[in-house]
């Protein structure tokens, strides 16, 4: 749980971030790529995380406004990744213009559950984190590179002069 909005604000820039970083590899093709016919393309899962956010903030009472046609995959990777530009730094305006420090220990019912509103923007980072993961699976499927997150992926090991681990 968040007790400060700088606090949210310090994470919130890194996680989303690391998440520009993988949106900005996504290719027009990759955004196809799905682990069955019955699952989420990866396309479909980034876009999800790009509309989705606005509409979490609204849910948790944080005014924002929704993606336009957030219910239409975009067909581009670059409209994907710029929207999340757009909705990165919105959420950021409107927490701080909104909210406070005091305002995060105020309760609020949210899909059905008391929490403290600083919980809330907690469920808002492990959102994001929860489907980045998912992506950077159907990134390698589809033959991407994929940007290290929480330290280097596979393929950046050797721009640091090292070898990356045995498997």
């Amino acid at each position: 749980m968040y007790t400060s909005i700088s606090e949210f604000i310090a994470e919130w820039n890194q996680e989303a971030s690391t998440t520009q970083k993988v949106l900005d590899v996504l290719t027009d093709q990759s955004l196809q790529q799905a682990v069955s016919p019955d699952d989420r393309t990866l396309g479909r899962i980034a876009w999800h995380v790009v509309a989705s956010t606005p509409g979490m903030l609204n849910e948790f009472g944080v005014t924002v406004e929704n993606v336009e046609n957030g219910e239409v995959v975009p067909t581009t990777a670059k409209a994907i990744a710029d929207t999340f530009r757009k909705v990165s730094a919105d959420t950021i305006d409107a927490v701080k213009q909104q909210w406070t420090d005091a305002s995060l220990k105020e309760m609020k019912n949210v899909f059905g559950m008391e929490m403290p509103k600083g919980v809330t923007l907690s469920l808002l980072i492990k959102h994001i984190i929860h489907h980045r993961g998912q992506m950077t699976v159907l990134m390698r499927q589809a033959g991407l590179t994929v940007p290290g997150v929480y330290g280097p992926a596979r393929e950046e090991w050797s721009h640091m002069g090292m070898e990356a681990p045995a498997l």
